[in-house]
């Protein structure tokens, strides 16, 4: 049977999302990766006796994850444990100046009311009615169709739909989209900061970004034994459905053989023929020659202004202090303005970074853990990881300016162990060819949405998944990748099968 044999090079999400619909469709499927368990950046380290999550945090758009499974005929609730977050996240400018919000957006409403005024209660509103309406227009075609180009995008939302695409502000910014709704600078630098989710500042980032609040409100979850173990789950029923995993190895080379896919060759030289493969590592790394000369056109090379945000994360084991944190807490910065410059055209961290705070055993009904607990500590950093690494200084430095900035907002911690630093440096190593961007491409503009490389390239049999893949960076399009890619493969197989030459018996005498 033609493409029965399926490598997954990654078993990041959108690696593990293909390998469990194409095994449950009854491929032969093989993942290799690199690392020594599934997840990719879905990942906890040790610190001390404890293991803090190092990756995404937070899970939305749930509704991915229960179609992935009911298409493997399982059901997502016996897999995994999530608890649903009615306070969703923790803002602090200073030690007076607060502000919760809430998965319910009048809780909301009346919280920045008290904050600021009625004026940007009735704001957020509006801006709340505008963010569904973004997400409305986009879900069907872009996110679970993959329309990849404005063109297809137009097409198939109609000319009904026309007016629709034009209300949601394509050409604007996010910044100046959000200065539609709010006056308080504090109020913008919250919003704005939905850009970072996909790795972009909010002044050059598109305003459609502005979906991210009404995601959020649909649902926030915790996951019992953290994202890793989401990963997991995914992992184990693939398995389940007959895939194979192969971990601590990594693809050296793609293999061609008459103008289409044959196969890979591992860093040991051993060689696994393959009639497709799921590309789940950084569209960068493709594109840079990583998987060899063959399928390097299928990839991208960006420059260090085109490529998304990185990081220096610190994960601790440590007792909070003076601060009631919550699970997600962000501290923000004096200036926001300047903090981006700094990181995306002077191409250093900045002075007074925001801090984002997973303080990973706090839950909303239960009392604040005794002794030591897992922290997950992020400030956003250009993606030089492999031009310019920080130096030791510099990540002391940055250390420094963390826990001032944590300190004016009253946090300061009693530590037990030394944190577990990652910096742009090592999510290159982590992840070669990214430089360190977590994202891949940054959304600039209304049109770099539409750059994003889609499931099928032009190399018959490579296919593609991951954040750095349509429809986008985070844990819940990731998987919509590896979901899409697995669609196009079954698809294009269909297609073939019914096309294949067949002898016909009786010769030119039948009708």
């Amino acid at each position: 049977m033609a493409q029965d044999r399926v490598v997954v090079i990654g078993a990041g999400i959108g690696g593990l999302a293909a390998a469990l619909r194409l095994a449950h469709a009854g491929l032969s499927v093989t993942v290799v990766e690199r690392a020594a368990r599934p997840g990719g950046k879905m990942a906890s380290v040790p610190v001390g006796q404890l293991f803090v999550e190092t990756g995404p945090t937070v899970f939305t758009m749930r509704w991915i994850f229960e179609e992935l499974f009911a298409e493997a005929g399982a059901d997502f609730v016996d897999h995994a444990k999530l608890t649903p977050a009615s306070l969703l996240a923790r803002h602090a400018w200073s030690q007076d100046a607060r502000l919760d919000l809430f998965a319910d957006p009048e809780a909301s409403a009346a919280a920045i009311a008290e904050f600021a005024g009625p004026r940007e209660a009735d704001g957020y509103r509006r801006f709340c009615a505008r963010s569904a309406e973004v997400y409305r227009t986009l879900e069907g075609p872009f996110i679970r169709e993959g329309r990849t180009s404005p063109t297809g995008l137009a097409q198939r939302v109609g000319i009904s739909g026309l007016g629709d695409l034009w209300r949601i502000q394509p050409f604007a910014t996010l910044w100046s989209a959000l200065g539609t709704f709010f006056r308080d600078p504090r109020l913008l630098q919250l919003f704005g900061r939905y850009a970072t989710y996909c790795g972009a500042s909010p002044f050059t980032a598109p305003a459609t970004l502005m979906l991210v609040a009404h995601v959020e409100q649909a649902g926030v979850w915790t996951v019992a034994g953290g994202m890793s173990a989401l990963a997991g789950a995914v992992a184990d029923l693939a398995t389940q459905r007959g895939a194979t995993f192969r971990f601590g190895m990594h693809v050296d080379r793609i293999l061609t053989e008459g103008g289409r896919v044959s196969g890979v060759v591992l860093s040991d030289g051993e060689r696994i023929p393959a009639d497709t493969i799921v590309c789940n590592a950084d569209a960068a790394a493709l594109g840079a020659g990583l998987f060899g000369p063959e399928a390097a056109p299928m990839g991208e090379r960006l420059a260090p202004a085109e490529r998304s945000l990185s990081a220096v994360t610190l994960c601790r084991a440590a007792v909070p202090r003076g601060f009631p944190l919550a699970h997600h807490n962000v501290f923000f910065s004096d200036d926001y303005r300047a903090e981006f410059d700094t990181i995306l055209r002077r191409r250093r961290l900045p002075d007074d970074p925001t801090i984002y705070i997973c303080a990973q055993d706090r839950t909303e009904t239960g009392a604040a853990p005794a002794g030591p607990e897992r922290l997950l500590m992020l400030v956003n950093a250009p993606a030089d990881g492999r031009e310019r690494p920080l130096t030791p200084s510099e990540i002391a430095r940055c250390e420094t300016n963390l826990n001032r900035r944590l300190e004016a907002c009253g946090l300061t911690f009693a530590e037990t162990l030394p944190p577990v630093v990652t910096d742009p440096a090592g999510f290159e190593s982590r992840f070669p060819g990214s430089a360190g961007a977590l994202y891949g491409r940054a959304p600039q503009g209304w049109a770099s949405t539409f750059k994003r490389a889609g499931a099928r390239t032009a190399l018959p049999g490579l296919y593609l998944a991951g954040g750095t893949i349509h429809p986008g960076p985070g844990v819940p399009m990731a998987a919509q990748s590896g979901r899409l890619a697995a669609a196009a493969i079954l698809q294009d197989r269909d297609s073939t099968a019914r096309s294949r030459k067949t002898a016909t018996r009786g010769g030119t005498s039948m009708r």
